[in-house]
């Protein structure tokens, strides 16, 4: 187009001649002019027509490009949803396996339940079915019966016993009463009554047991005092080894019985060991004999023999600790003896 322009206006040596043109060729020069014009008109509306075409085209072609823009935006949006959607079907996948197992898991729990609650009924079925023979005539009331049997015939048996070794308390020099007025004491161990007698004014068959010789020895000892002592240790080693078998109670020191002169048995004494016993292995202890220490002094040795006693009363305690009554002390023999068949003889003893 700018060529054309350049063309009309440029300036041609025929321009400054003016064209003569002849009469007769006038009309003809008039009608090529007017279809030249016709046809500059027609070019020029061509070219508007054109310019207004290329003018939608480029229009076009900047509303592609906004578009294939914003189509990059929406496929870097909808790549990037694509791997939220991918994350979040990887994680529904895990939660779903982890599902599936708790759910297994859950199965297998309710199975376990449903399993334990069918043992539970079948249990308690039993359950019923047991209380129901034991409020039976042969259930709970046959036992009682019968364990009220056998503690009155424990009572009747003990009662030989207080009868075979009689306690009592001296109250002067001559008279003697039963130890029926010796201050009772109750289940905890507390007594109801007065202090305690001193084991001292105690006497088993008639012989007092004095705890004298067993803890000083001298040559000035009577002889006879310790006779009589032995021969008491005897008699209450008898009566508890009695009492213990009928009341089934296995001894913790077991007695040897020899009169006055008996033993008991330590399984774990408590003395220092000699050089021979150091120099030995461990398992040489293992197979070890249970110590016996006499309830009778041996020459001048009174350390074992008070050891002895003292065990001598820790099985009075096993057997106090048994009926439900504390010990009254380490050094009451024979008040712990004849609170052990007090006890016994009591009608608390029936309903225990």
């Amino acid at each position: 187009m700018a060529t054309q322009q350049g063309n009309s206006t440029r300036k041609t040596p025929e321009s400054d001649n003016p064209k003569v043109i002849e009469w007769e060729d006038y009309e003809q020069e008039l009608a090529r002019l007017w279809s030249l014009n016709s046809a500059l008109d027609e070019s020029k509306q061509k070219k508007q027509i054109l310019h207004q075409k290329l003018q939608s085209f480029i229009k076009a072609h900047a509303e592609s490009l906004g578009r294939v823009n914003l189509l990059e935006e929406m496929k870097e949006r909808a790549g990037g949803r694509k791997l939220a959607m991918l994350r979040v079907a990887e994680q529904t996948k895990v939660a779903e396996e982890s599902a599936k197992k708790e759910e297994e898991r859950l199965s297998m729990e309710v199975r376990s339940l449903l399993v334990a609650g069918a043992a539970l009924s079948v249990a308690k079925k039993q359950l019923q079915e047991s209380n129901r023979s034991l409020a039976g005539e042969k259930g709970y009331g046959r036992l009682r019966s019968l364990q009220r049997t056998l503690r009155m015939r424990q009572q009747y048996m003990v009662s030989q016993v207080a009868m075979l070794y009689p306690i009592k308390i001296s109250a002067g020099p001559t008279e003697e009463q039963e130890l029926e007025s010796f201050p009772n004491s109750s289940r905890s161990g507390n007594y109801t009554g007065s202090k305690p007698v001193n084991q001292g004014s105690l006497t088993i068959l008639g012989l007092r047991l004095s705890m004298t010789p067993f803890t000083k020895m001298s040559f000035f000892t009577d002889k006879k005092e310790v006779q009589r002592s032995a021969t008491a240790l005897g008699y209450v080693a008898h009566a508890v080894t009695l009492i213990s078998s009928y009341l089934e109670v296995p001894l913790r020191y077991p007695l040897r019985l020899g009169g006055s002169r008996s033993y008991i048995n330590d399984y774990a004494p408590s003395i220092e060991p000699t050089s021979a016993d150091l120099s030995s292995s461990t398992s040489s202890y293992a197979n070890t004999r249970p110590v016996e220490f006499p309830l009778f002094l041996e020459g001048q040795d009174t350390t074992r023999a008070a050891y002895a006693v003292f065990l001598l009363n820790k099985d009075l305690e096993q057997l106090l600790n048994y009926i439900g009554v504390k010990s009254l002390g380490p050094r009451h023999v024979l008040a712990n003896l004849k609170e052990l068949i007090r006890t016994i003889q009591s009608a608390e003893f029936l309903e225990s």
